[in-house]
């Protein structure tokens, strides 16, 4: 699929982006892990969050689906029932990372995989901790990448601190805590996203958090049992950006987005966007479910340069991809740095957004950890590639709307592995895809 992008005019209007990808992962899992059933509304149709579905279907838990709500019907902790087939996780890094840590505790044995993309992606990151709870998971590659099988047993309880912040580790160690016999407690170096705490509390779960020294204690008490609820994922932040950041660049732009999630770890976005001089209005803030769900209003603004580094990157991980194309309209040099780990996404994003910004005439030097963008740049319609990574084809084509001529991305079908939409939302803005 080639998308064909090209900058006419101001994006004017109002949307409502899909759910959010992390948390209707989570909502999924958690409603499968309770007792009795929950719904779910606002789940994220994105394929990634359908890999999910499957997989926990395929583990024998009911899933009636209406659009973009649906009813689980949850069989406790250790509930789920040993599948015909390998559990195939697509491209979803979150499936496959978080899954193995509820399969660890199970009475059987599965196999998981995922595309060629994921098989490549670092598996040790969870296999090395659930391994020192006492889950037996043997993998390709010195036990580092998928496939992956996972031989279920009694789990252990622990005490481990994350080498670095990851929410999707994080959760692999909580929910094989959860399994547990005793108190597993995590330490994370740094806070990243805390849709899974959150969740979890929210159904009454036995989890607390702690601040000690800096550092964020999660304690998780196994064999805490929990019931069903009522889930409303907000929309999606990380897909609402690619709206922000092109309402920012094109000139005369207003846009309004509606029920985004703007939970504390998931709002970099906006600070590192305001740190830049971008005019971001939030408003109408409530809280459904433990999570803040407001509205967003956009107007276009110029652009100041900025250094992105240390705490801030968990927070903006997945953001950085369009954070760049709007450092390529700003007046002056920004900087990303210690942002290695998106060497490790869907693609390689740092040299991803290096090669194909670099044809659209960004002036852009590819760091080991991140980049040095030099901006303003005249950007010109360019043959560009999304590298099979939907954030990278988002961000090229709001790079489109800003550029002169047309823009053509190919391989651009990988956008539906987060917002199947996107195209026909940013036309109904006034951008034309």
């Amino acid at each position: 699929m080639i998308l064909r992008v090209e900058g006419i005019g101001p994006l004017k209007g109002g949307l409502k982006v899909p759910g959010d990808k992390s948390i209707s992962h989570r909502s999924l899992i958690s409603a499968s892990i309770a007792e009795g059933y929950s719904e779910i509304s606002g789940l994220s149709s994105g394929q990634d969050v359908l890999s999910t579905l499957s997989c926990l279907r395929q583990l024998g838990i009911g899933i009636a689906i209406d659009g973009n709500n649906c009813r689980v019907e949850g069989r406790g902790l250790k509930g789920f029932i040993e599948p015909d087939d390998v559990l195939d996780a697509g491209n979803s890094g979150t499936t496959l990372r978080m899954l193995p840590g509820l399969l660890s505790g199970q009475s059987f044995l599965t196999t998981m995989t995922g595309d060629s993309s994921l098989r490549k992606r670092p598996m040790g990151r969870i296999i090395e901790p659930l391994s020192l709870m006492g889950a037996k998971i043997w993998a390709r590659d010195g036990n580092r990448l998928a496939p992956m099988s996972i031989k279920g047993t009694q789990l252990s309880p622990m005490e481990y601190e994350l080498p670095v912040a990851s929410a999707q580790v994080k959760s692999a160690i909580i929910y094989a805590g959860l399994m547990a016999e005793g108190v597993t407690e995590i330490i994370e170096p740094s806070q990243s996203r805390d849709h899974t705490e959150r969740q979890l509390e929210f159904l009454g779960a036995d989890i607390s958090i702690d601040v000690v020294g800096g550092k964020r204690h999660i304690k998780v008490v196994g064999g805490s049992t929990f019931t069903g609820g009522l889930f409303e994922v907000p929309a999606d932040i990380s897909s609402a950006a690619f709206f922000m950041v092109a309402a920012t660049l094109v000139p005369g732009s207003k846009v309004v987005l509606e029920d985004v999630g703007l939970n504390e770890t998931r709002t970099g976005i906006l600070e590192v966007l305001k740190s830049m001089g971008a005019f971001i209005v939030t408003d109408n803030v409530r809280v459904v479910g433990k999570e803040e769900i407001g509205r967003i209003t956009v107007n276009s603004s110029p652009l100041l340069p900025v250094t992105v580094r240390g705490e801030t990157i968990p927070k903006v991980i997945d953001e950085i991809p369009i954070l760049a194309v709007a450092a390529t309209q700003a007046t002056g040099v920004t900087g990303i740095r210690n942002a290695s780990e998106l060497r490790v996404k869907e693609s390689d994003r740092i040299a991803a957004l290096a090669r194909e910004l670099t044809k659209m005439g960004a002036v852009i030097e590819e760091l080991p950890d991140g980049m040095i963008i030099r901006g303003p740049s005249k950007l010109h319609g360019a043959k560009v590639n999304s590298h099979g990574d939907h954030r990278i084809a988002m961000a090229l084509a709001v790079a489109a709307l800003v550029a002169e001529g047309v823009t053509e991305i190919s391989d651009a079908e990988c956008v539906s592995i987060s917002y199947p939409s996107f195209a026909q939302d940013l036309a109904s803005l006034g951008g034309t895809a």
